[in-house]
């Protein structure tokens, strides 16, 4: 019977080319990094694959992901493609150990395909977006071929001791193991390897350090230009807020979001961060007498609106929490689209939908029937009272009262094209919503929270219900299948804006479900028809289970 004995010089060997090519990974991710710096930081790897990957995921598999992970999807996506190029690295690795130019080649490989994910992006500005990737993979590929060639170096001396210990008779199976053990462990150059990689890491490491710091100087002009911003007070100011909008009840939400606290839901991994003193807005396309091209501070120039207005994703789901409200500030769209020319299709005009381009390539459709019918459609500047966050699109976003963000919320908008439905698709029309997009009426509980403890006896039942230029009429709230009640309703801001409500409920001990339905002013009461997100959002009534001690 043969025993069949792996030696640790073995392991020893296998381990280091693990490293190896974990190593070549990091040199590769490092070095494109610098690279990146002297094309643009979207062009980095890691931020083109992960681009490219929510560009092609199933609209089903984003919603999931938004569901689960909320506003930290992107951070899980980015932590799960570098998890998934270690294990390559680890593998690719091993692979050299025994075939040194293919384990190369899979390097140079992994940088094609980052060069591909570079170009192939909505905002890439050409084959020169792929250089980092594949300058990258090249600098990866030769310090792998380096550091498997220190654990393959030939040692005749080692063989000629093998060879005089078989000459000498030494051919027992015992004796050949231990021979093979002394012929590898003088058959690579330990030294060699150490120094090496040694090398290899503190230069990678530099290189990844000297990258980051010189991708940071055009965001450290962006935040300079948005700590220089002025707000010039607003020509047509918001109307106060009535005292009665705003309940005090504990676990309500408040009537207007911070800034802070805001829901973020993009495809942008790396939040843009643009100079306000570079930027520019084209307005052009079908119907348009003459082209329009504008700065930011042409826009502060102009006179401006402030507006309190509740925004919604279409990725909200029944009781979810994206949905937010503030106070813009910001230009009026329809007046720069008169002032360019257009005409909505009502009074003849030739386009039907405004494509507005974000300068991560990202695209949205919008009516131009709903932009120029009297709303309080803007290019936003301002958000409660300071310009726009970076995450919320300075140094301008376009908001559309009444439609879902996607078909009317770009954010860091440079680009509006005036066209139509028919010939043209935007970002996510092609991915299975819908090209249309008005808000429905939804509401929801704030407090209780699902399974929470009240004790019995009065117990405050309050959220919010919202239905965008239409307003709410009325909230109703049922406990368990009991009848339907009123809720109290908080005054109404606008028809722009969500409301807040409340139901005193005499609670009683055991578990009870809450469900709360909305009517909004045109007449339409909440439909209880549970939809998902896909393809114009969610419908449904919010429902809550508690106890009652």
């Amino acid at each position: 019977m043969t025993t069949v004995r792996i030696s640790r010089t073995a392991l020893t060997r296998g381990t280091l080319a693990a490293l190896s090519g974990l190593l070549a990974g990091f040199a590769s991710l490092a070095f494109a990094e610098l690279v990146s710096a002297a094309v643009r930081p979207e062009a980095s790897p890691v931020t083109a694959v992960g681009g490219a990957a929510i560009d092609r995921t199933p609209a089903g598999v984003k919603d999931w992901a938004i569901r689960t992970f909320g506003e930290d999807d992107k951070l899980v996506l980015q932590l799960g493609i570098v998890a998934t190029l270690a294990l390559l690295a680890l593998a690719v690795g091993l692979l050299a150990l025994r075939h040194r130019r293919t384990g190369a080649a899979a390097v140079l490989l992994f940088g094609v395909v980052g060069t591909a994910a570079a170009v192939s992006r909505p905002d890439s500005t050409g084959l020169v977006d792929g250089l980092p990737s594949l300058l990258g993979a090249v600098v990866g590929a030769v310090l792998l071929y380096v550091l498997i060639g220190r654990l393959t170096v030939p040692n005749r001396t080692a063989g000629r001791d093998e060879q005089r210990e078989q000459d000498n008779g030494q051919n027992n199976e015992q004796g050949n193991e231990q021979g093979n053990e002394q012929a590898s462990e003088a058959g690579w150059d330990r030294r060699g390897f150490l120094v090496a990689a040694t090398a290899a890491a503190a230069a990678s490491t530099a290189a990844g350090a000297i990258g980051r710091t010189l991708n940071g100087r055009s965001s450290r002009d962006a935040v300079a230009s948005r700590a220089s911003v002025k707000l010039p007070a607003p020509a047509s100011p918001a109307k106060p807020t009535p005292a009665g909008a705003r309940l005090r009840i504990p676990g309500i939400s408040p009537f207007t979001t911070p800034n802070d606290t805001f829901y973020r839901v993009d495809t942008a991994l790396v939040v843009p961060k643009v100079d306000a003193n570079s930027w520019r807005l084209r307005i052009h396309g079908k119907g348009v007498r003459q082209d329009l091209e504008l700065t930011y501070q042409d826009l502060l120039n102009r006179p401006l609106i402030e507006r309190e207005i509740t925004l919604t994703c279409v990725s909200n789901e029944v009781g979810g929490p994206y949905v937010g409200h503030a106070r813009w500030i910001g230009v009026r769209l329809a007046d720069l689209l008169k002032e360019a020319g257009v005409k909505p299709p009502s009074r003849g005009g030739p386009a039907d939908q405004i494509v507005a381009r974000s300068v991560d390539g990202m695209t949205l459709g919008t009516p131009v029937e709903d932009v120029m019918d009297g709303r309080d459609a803007m290019l936003a500047v301002g958000m409660n009272g300071e310009p726009l966050p970076f995450v919320h699109g300075f140094p301008v976003r376009m908001l559309v009262p009444g439609l879902y963000g996607y078909v009317s919320a770009c954010k860091w908008i440079e680009d509006i094209e005036l066209t139509t439905f028919d010939a043209y698709d935007p970002y996510w029309v092609k991915r299975e919503w819908a090209r249309k997009a008005p808000i429905k009426t939804q509401s929801r509980i704030d407090t209780p929270k699902p399974f929470g403890r009240p004790e019995a006896g009065t117990v405050m039942v309050a959220g919010v219900a919202w239905a965008q230029h239409r307003g709410i009429e009325k909230v109703e709230i049922r406990v368990d299948e009991g009848p339907w009640r009123p809720a109290l309703l908080a005054e109404q801001d606008t028809v722009d804006t969500w409301r807040q409500w409340s139901y005193p409920w005499q609670a009683t001990p055991g578990g009870h479900t809450l469900t709360v339905r909305a009517t909004d002013r045109t007449g339409e009461v909440q439909t209880e028809r549970r939809t998902k997100t896909v393809p114009d959002g969610a419908s449904g009534w919010h429902s809550v289970v508690v106890t009652v001690d």
